[in-house]
């Protein structure tokens, strides 16, 4: 569960950011366009991604490393 937690962390800190930075944007022009928070909120989660897929495939695999060698201590 932590890994997952941690793993998901920067995209759910993104989108909450961006989201509340378009919110606050929207609220101050009274422009109330659906895609208007939609896209930038889809766009900067991408870009967050992409920039840590590396990362987040760093830890999956030590994690799954990890769970494959200790498994006949699970089993046992």
């Amino acid at each position: 569960i932590r890994l997952v937690l941690l793993l998901s962390l920067p995209l759910l800190g993104t989108g909450l950011v961006v989201g509340l930075l378009i919110a606050i944007l929207q609220a101050t022009t009274q422009i109330q366009e659906m895609t208007l928070s939609f896209v930038p909120k889809i766009l900067a989660v991408l870009i967050v991604l992409l920039a840590a897929t590396p990362w987040m495939l760093s830890k999956l695999s030590t994690f799954t490393i990890r769970l494959i060698s200790e498994l006949p201590q699970i089993m046992k």
